[in-house]
């Protein structure tokens, strides 16, 4: 049912401009529109061709428009704002939804706030691992924060870094949610657990028995899987018959693969990790930054025990009394070594962790719940600028 204030014409259009094709934003924007298609919206993606997201916002029920854009600001950005202002023109939306540093920067250049604007960082650009682009990213974001109604943020955290790094916006805080019918526990587990083992890639040869470690994320600096790796050889000293499997792909994969030690398997990409978390008896996530990341989050849905870096929202999404085995600091090998070998040789409080968090997911993190959320943003926006009597993108 589309919200009362929302009917102010008969389907009010919510444009959705993503840099990210790939991973935890490409599956929130697809969940997003899905809902929002569902609540009576018509729901437009446009974002980069390659990766997932064209194919699952389709298939989730949205429009999809090509906007070619390159990840980081350049040159390029003038034929990129350009490119998204004649888009905004042609299309008519009556908000527009962005996601990550480039899609917002570009947009809220092309649109100035003539139109209701929600920019949503997932994680802010100017905490680059390597500190180069910090000074600029972070200019960009205080510049456009005027064109911005809200800076949608996805942890409480996240939005105390903004603020605190002097990004004036009108903050709201939504936390990423997952589809709990998709992210659940096997029926059969054990069995479900065994079958996973022998079928899945990489782990075709894998003892029934073997304590097995996933991480799920892009092979890239900000993942930090560079760190696990590092920490592998310690957790084998203590857990000799531990497994590790990478999934993902991305520019770190020559890297990581050169770098790994004894015990270390590269899985890919895959198009459902939730197999994966099944798979596992620990999914760790060793991030040097973060908005809220979704992998964690499903990884709890489907009962598993996590560890994750003390950054961005992780501390706020685990279950109470879970930081003291599962919070780590980030970039600390030695740590991440003692949290993830201690899990390992005590398979009573895995256990428990893993139910622990299942019952927090349940609770508090269902994706029905964030859509619901958003939805009521666009409402308080769309409430006070009815789509008939606000001004178009002439230029």
């Amino acid at each position: 049912m589309l919200p009362q204030d929302l009917q102010c014409q008969e389907r009010p259009t919510v444009l959705h401009v993503s840099r990210p094709v790939d991973g935890g934003v490409a599956r929130v924007v697809t969940d997003l529109v899905r809902a929002q298609v569902a609540a009576g919206l018509r729901a437009v993606v446009a974002a980069p061709p390659g990766g997932v997201l064209h194919r699952d916002a389709a298939a989730a029920g949205a429009e999809v428009v090509a906007w070619p854009a390159r990840r980081a600001p350049g040159p390029a950005l003038a034929g990129e704002r350009g490119r998204l202002a004649r888009l905004v023109r042609r299309l008519g939306p009556d908000l527009v939804h962005t996601h990550g540093a480039k899609a917002g920067l570009a947009a809220r250049l092309a649109v100035r706030g003539r139109i209701p604007t929600v920019h949503q960082p997932h994680t802010w650009s100017f905490e680059s691992a390597d500190g180069t682009a910090s000074w600029p990213a972070l200019g960009c974001e205080r510049f456009t924060a005027r064109w911005a109604d809200r800076v949608l943020c996805v942890s409480e955290a996240e939005r105390l870094r903004g603020a605190e790094a002097g990004v004036p916006a009108r903050w709201a805080v939504i936390r990423n949610g997952v589809d709990l019918d998709r992210c659940a526990p096997a029926y059969r587990e054990d069995a479900v657990r065994r079958a996973l083992r022998r079928d899945l890639p990489a782990l075709g040869d894998l003892p029934p028995d073997a304590p097995l470690v996933v991480c799920v994320g892009r092979l890239c600096p900000r993942k930090g899987q560079l760190s696990l790796l590092r920490a592998w050889p310690a957790v084998r000293a203590v857990v000799p018959d531990a497994r590790l499997v990478l999934v993902g792909d991305g520019p770190d994969r020559e890297l990581l693969h050169a770098a790994a030690p004894p015990g270390v398997r590269f899985a890919g990409t895959a198009r459902d990790a939730v197999p994966w978390y099944r798979a596992a008896d620990l999914v760790v996530l060793p991030s040097h930054r973060e908005g809220m990341a979704l992998a964690p989050l499903e990884a709890m849905a489907c009962g598993r025990p996590v560890v994750v870096t003390d950054v961005g929202g992780a501390r706020e999404s685990l279950p109470p009394g879970a930081a003291p085995h599962c919070l780590v600091p980030a970039a600390d090998p030695a740590a991440l070594a003692r949290a993830v070998s201690g899990l390992l040789t005590r398979p009573q409080l895995r256990g428990a962790l893993g139910r622990r968090a299942l019952e927090h997911m349940r609770a508090a993190y269902d994706v029905r719940h964030t859509a619901a959320a958003v939805l009521g943003l666009y409402r308080e926006l769309l409430g006070a600028a009815c789509p008939e009597s606000r001004e178009r993108v002439s230029r």
